[in-house]
């Protein structure tokens, strides 16, 4: 699927030259600070602004939300030169009205209408044909015009840079959404883009075994948040957010699978049906979490995944996953889970993807004290397999973005759940943690899904209370329009 967000492009030449605590909670992981954010209301994207190419660097900058005397600007680094180890970006605002208030994934600091950001441990090294992504909240008074100019490492940009018509800026408390169905854009949906799926190396592959990432977002239990998955939310969600995913969360226990099991199969089938019918991938979720061990459920999953692998054996959009957040078990625990459970869905769906949970809630055992080694030591003994990754942005920064930064090249991984917020699924949202997250994931081509598409009474989920009883789909919490901002940037398959 093609999306049609447009950027500011500018060419830039450059010259050579702490102890793990253990937190048990609803949500799961570990819990280990805060942070506040801003609201982000509306989005107003801005025409594009074009520079000639030169050697050396390229950086684009998008005004991406929009909102009265507030706006989020990101910018994407790349680097077209020999490799950058630690990088400062410069320019000057046109109006000295503009600030920069709250940013991510960069030390910004402003002087006049002079900004400078500096690049972090984790992202300040940048080999040829790299990129990384940085952003802020900012503010303005009578204007927002975009910078003219950049410069890397003390370099001006070279490359000439005119500036289109700024449009007017509308005030909207939401973005505009259609909840029907639309012509899909250029390229076709992404299901159509890139078929069947399967793992090559540590990567998500497409048909054309191309590495890809899968962006989209996560249902609430579905014994709870039904009116929350309709035709028309699925609809908005694949016209309007472009996203590629919907992860279905069946929870087990929690008035769950085991209440009614033929039900919920019944229930997990038709959204798979729905997802397909708008051109996305289904996460078939399994959502065990208390209790931890996934063993307690094994005749269950058994029973489950073998009618529901049987059932969409024949579609190309399906992804099991076959524990959510093992707690309170060893990876030996879930390893014997798992390599009874994979079989089981082999037997009638060879060829589809199969996640694996991890340890301490999912975090590669970082919340139990441990990390990625225990599986590339002992991994499960099955092909064409990822495992899990889980994150509450506001709780885990980066330590725990160290690790995923590390293990993504020694395992495949799938982020098939995190938040914007605390691990409690409320608190404030915190877009600062959970862009650097975003532009981490994005430059590994991890794929993910957000918690929640829903209208529960926390932080954490994307609509409003009450939206889905109304069937509004446009009437987005503060995660939700900055998620919708992140997922329907350009897909690159």
């Amino acid at each position: 699927m093609s999306r049609d967000t447009p950027v500011i492009g500018v060419t830039l030449v450059k010259r050579p030259g702490s102890p793990v605590m253990k937190v048990l909670h609803r949500r799961g992981l570990l819990a280990v600070g805060a942070a506040a954010a801003l609201a982000v209301t509306g989005i107003v994207v801005l025409p594009a602004v074009n520079a000639s190419a030169a050697s050396g660097c390229r950086v684009a900058y998008t005004v991406a939300n929009q909102w009265p005397g507030g706006f989020t600007g990101n910018i994407t680094i790349t680097n077209l030169g020999d490799p950058v180890n630690g990088w400062t970006l410069g320019w000057t605002f046109p109006d000295a009205g503009q600030k920069v208030g709250q940013g991510w994934s960069a030390t910004f600091s402003q002087s006049g209408a002079a900004v400078t950001a500096r690049s972090l441990d984790y992202n300040g090294n940048l080999g040829t044909g790299a990129s990384t992504g940085i952003g802020f909240n900012g503010t303005w008074t009578s204007s927002n015009p975009i910078p003219a100019s950049f410069t890397l490492n003390g370099v001006t940009c070279t490359g000439g840079v005119t500036n289109s018509p700024t449009p007017s800026r509308t005030p909207s408390s939401s973005p505009s959404t259609s909840t029907s169905p639309s012509t899909p854009p250029q390229g076709g949906t992404p299901l159509a883009a890139n078929g069947q799926l399967h793992v090559c190396g540590v990567n998500l592959c497409n048909q054309n075994n191309k590495a890809i990432q899968l962006r989209g977002m996560s249902t609430h239990g579905i014994q709870w948040f039904a009116s929350c998955v309709t035709n028309a939310s699925v609809a908005a969600l694949a016209d309007d957010w472009k996203a590629d995913l919907l992860r279905i969360a069946m929870y087990v226990q929690e008035q769950g699978y085991e209440t009614n099991p033929a039900g919920f199969t019944n229930q997990v089938n038709q959204y798979v049906d729905l997802a397909e019918s708008k051109g996305m991938y289904a996460i078939i979720d399994f959502h065990t979490l208390t209790p931890g061990d996934p063993n307690y459920n094994l005749d269950r999953a058994k029973t489950f995944f073998a009618s529901v692998a049987q059932r969409n054996a024949n579609k190309k959009n399906v992804i099991y996953e076959i524990a959510n957040e093992p707690n309170n078990v060893s990876w030996q625990g879930i390893k014997s889970y798992a390599e009874q459970v994979i079989p089981v869905i082999r037997a009638a769906d060879p060829d589809a993807v199969v996640i694996v949970g991890t340890r301490g809630w999912s975090s590669l055992g970082v919340s139990d004290g441990s990390d990625e080694n225990e599986i590339v030591a002992n991994p499960v003994n099955a092909s064409n397999i990822m495992y899990t990754f889980h994150f509450y942005a506001a709780s885990h920064t980066d330590s725990y973005r160290n690790v995923v930064s590390r293990a993504s090249g020694r395992l495949p991984l799938f982020v098939t759940e995190f938040g914007t917020v605390t691990y409690t699924g409320g608190g404030a949202v915190d877009l600062g943690s959970s862009a650097a997250w975003l532009d981490l994931l994005d430059s590994k081509k991890i794929s993910y899904a957000n918690w929640t598409y829903s209208d529960a009474n926390e932080s954490s989920a994307a609509l409003r209370p009450g939206s889905c009883a109304a069937g509004n789909w446009t009437n987005l919490s503060e995660s939700g329009a900055f998620l919708r901002g992140r997922i329907r940037t350009a897909d690159n398959f």
